[in-house]
């Protein structure tokens, strides 16, 4: 478009420097063969036509038509250049993003383009990276979009610091952004780049006085080894990002061939799992959990499985977390919930149910009402409930997940620490947050052989005694581990020692119709 106006602009010039001349010429011919004297002549002789009123008046109209002329191509030529300036800032726009001035897509498209083409002229490679802030979203829900705004600002900043001054770096929409960069071949530029820009982002920004920190993922695909096209690239780059994030963010990882056929088998199981939940396939099964000192079934957590119609029964890591991300993790638990409480209608009333609840659940205000509506409905008493939640998902804003918990409390539910040992284990948090179970992670538990795992039990044990909360001990698959976690002072188990997971219905032949104690032997493990 550029190039028009720019044609428009010499036209106006070129018709501004005829007029000019144009009147520049006439004065010369006149000059050249005496037009004024022979003018004067015929005055003089012709006196009564009145010419030289006549000719006043042509020439101080001709000299009106010349200065309007002029300001004409003036203004013309002003208007242009009003035009070919809203037509260069409507391209900038159309081509950079408004908030960080990066390059847009538009732009990355073309850029990246010319990367390709340079790898295919030298012996050189180029690098996508794909980098998504960790935990920007509770920075615009928390301190309002102007922050969000200055957080984004700040790193597009901090992402020109890093890259290497031949660098592209665009900001796709959102917290995501793209850096394009070319390197000799062979060298480690993308693995050091990635890892600048992790240390980077995830050191600590001041917005407007509030202290933030975020951190980054990224993902990195490589020309030629991984894609030769834009698109692929950076296709190939969020899916290394994803994988990254799924590892537990904070880190970068490499394009490989592998995890696009998870993605593919990804995006059939969202495919297929609203529908599954409109279906009634996602089913609650239940696994027991022992008093290892009375050897009975004090419990049972209900954990989702998918009776998936082609593919049979799938477990919950296959599409937990896909079911969080589609928005879709609290009917699905709410599901799970009225499930168990209506199985446990039919066990011994000291049993308890236990439920897991996900960290994106534990930040909805509404979340012990919307628990209690359900145990109303069934007829639930809140005394039996447990809900059971990891460090993970409490780490993000304590005194929002502290409400929450009293809230629960308040109605009789209890709070069990799932998992203790395998995150972040604070005992600050123990303190803060009152929970009244502690769970044993089963890494330990399988690894007790070694004396670090078994005094690691040995010491969450005696905590919980100390704190007045039972501990149970998760992934018991063997006697000789359920006798170690007796000794150790374990009063709880849960494993495949005493039971795989069943259906509602299987539930009540785990109980002995006289005295509801756990089966001793062989008939325990065949649960």
């Amino acid at each position: 478009m550029g190039k028009y106006v720019g044609s428009g602009r010499l036209l106006r010039r070129a018709e501004a420097w005829i007029i000019g001349l144009g009147g520049l010429g006439v004065a010369f011919l006149s000059v050249c063969f005496n037009s004024f004297d022979a003018f004067i002549a015929l005055v003089a002789g012709h006196e009564d036509w009145h010419i030289l009123e006549l000719a006043t008046v042509l020439f101080y109209g001709s000299l009106a038509g010349l200065i309007i002329a002029f300001r004409r191509a003036a203004d013309l030529q002003r208007e242009i250049v009003k035009r070919e300036d809203a037509e260069n800032h409507a391209n900038l726009l159309a081509r950079h993003d408004s908030l960080t001035g990066l390059p847009n897509r538009r732009l990355l498209s073309d850029e990246l383009n010319v990367a390709i083409k340079a790898v295919e002229n030298a012996a050189s490679e180029c690098a996508v990276f794909v980098i998504d802030l960790d935990q920007f979203k509770p920075v615009n829900d928390l301190h309002g979009h102007d922050v969000g705004d200055g957080v984004l600002i700040e790193v597009a900043s901090r992402l020109k610091g890093v890259c290497d001054e031949g660098a592209t770096i665009a900001r796709l929409g959102g917290d995501e952004f793209v850096c394009v960069m070319s390197y000799p071949a062979g060298a480690d530029v993308p693995a050091r780049t990635a890892g600048q820009v992790i240390r980077t982002l995830g050191e600590a920004f001041v917005i407007n006085g509030t202290r933030l920190e975020i951190g980054a993922t990224v993902g990195i695909a490589r020309c030629p080894q991984d894609a030769t096209t834009a698109e692929a690239l950076l296709r190939a780059a969020d899916v290394a990002m994803y994988e990254a994030k799924r590892a537990g963010r904070g880190q970068y990882h490499f394009f490989h061939a592998e995890m696009d056929m998870r993605l593919r088998e990804r995006a059939v199981i969202e495919l297929d799992l609203r529908s599954a939940l409109d279906r009634g396939e996602i089913e609650a099964y239940f696994q027991p959990v022992i008093s290892l000192g009375e050897s009975n079934i004090i419990g049972f957590e209900a954990l989702a499985r998918w009776n998936h119609p082609t593919r049979g029964l799938l477990a919950p890591d296959l599409f937990i977390s896909i079911a969080e991300d589609m928005g879709l993790i609290g009917e699905l638990s709410y599901g799970i919930l009225r499930s168990g409480c209506m199985a446990a209608c039919d066990w011994p009333p000291h049993t308890s149910l236990s439920i897991n609840i996900s960290p994106i659940q534990l930040k909805d205000p509404w979340l012990s009402a919307r628990l209690l509506a359900i145990l109303t409905e069934c007829g639930f008493p809140s005394s039996r409930l447990i809900v059971e939640v990891t460090e993970n998902a409490i780490i993000d804003d304590i005194e929002l997940v502290s409400e929450v918990f009293s809230s629960l409390q308040n109605a009789g539910i209890r709070i069990a620490l799932d998992d203790f040992g395998k995150g972040y284990s604070s005992l600050n948090h123990l303190r803060q947050l009152r929970f009244d179970h502690l769970k044993i992670d089963s890494s330990f538990v399988l690894s007790m052989d070694a004396s670090e795992s078994r005094k690691i039990v040995s010491a969450i044990a005696g905590l919980g005694k100390a704190l007045g909360m039972p501990v149970t001990a998760e992934g018991v698959e063997t006697e000789a581990s359920a006798e170690t976690l007796r000794s150790l002072g374990c009063e709880q188990a849960q494993g495949y020692l005493f039971g795989h997971p069943v259906t509602a219905s299987e539930t009540a032949n785990s109980f002995d119709s006289t005295d509801r104690s756990l089966p001793k032997g062989k008939a325990a493990s065949s649960l």
